[in-house]
């Protein structure tokens, strides 16, 4: 077996961790962009990196709330939804697919004033679950987790409405050589690393196989 210690947070700080000097072996990020910026500074061992998922994202509520899906997107606009919680599009991919998909629909700007912002996907999901928020776009991994699958409902965002959500890991050079790297690596990409990260909601590269 193969010991991991694993950090968790959103793309972009640990990109600004990791251009700092972080000692990570490997980054798994939510989008391409980051792992692009780290290779252009040069803290990449190039040859290993690829799409490990590919992410979705949903309309959650609480099962007591009375937003109808029936609406789709427009459910946003609904006087029940006082506060959405998405994650901050500044950094976190997730949240600058959420901005694009309200954009897509024409509701950006409809809904700009009852917007808050998680520091990453996972405290975005908390706000929401918690009742900090009456609805939260987040993603379909975290929709299905035990508590919040129970105790919400939620709506897949369709896919035409954002960019892709191509999760990526790229080796860092502090990691190159280490002989672990490829034995974890080869398990993400086989097929029990596959049926977990489809169990967990995620489309595996080149299958188009997941659980939504």
């Amino acid at each position: 077996s193969i010991q991991t210690k694993v950090s968790y947070g959103s793309s972009g700080n640990f990109f600004a961790q990791i251009s700092q000097g972080a000692p990570f072996d490997i980054f798994f990020s939510a989008d391409a962009t980051y792992p692009e910026l780290l290779e252009k500074e040069g803290l990449t061992a190039n040859e290993m990196q690829g799409v490990y998922a590919v992410g979705k994202i949903v309309l959650w509520v609480s099962n007591e709330s009375k937003v109808d899906f029936d609406k789709g997107m427009q459910a946003v606009t609904s006087t029940e939804v006082k506060k959405l919680a998405i994650a901050n599009p500044r950094h976190a991919p997730y949240g600058r697919v959420a901005e694009e998909s309200l954009r897509y629909y024409g509701l950006w700007e409809s809904v700009k004033g009852k917007l808050i912002y998680g520091e990453n996907i996972s405290q975005t999901a908390q706000f929401v679950h918690a009742g900090a928020a009456d609805a939260g776009i987040v993603a379909l991994s975290l929709a299905i987790s035990p508590k919040m699958l129970i105790e919400g409902r939620y709506w897949v965002i369709p896919d035409e409405s954002h960019s892709d959500i191509e999760q990526i890991y790229v080796v860092l050079k502090k990691g190159k050589g280490k002989k672990n790297i490829r034995k974890f690596l080869d398990f993400i990409h086989g097929e029990k690393g596959g049926k977990i990260l489809s169990r967990y909601g995620f489309v595996i590269p080149g299958t188009g196989d997941n659980r939504s």
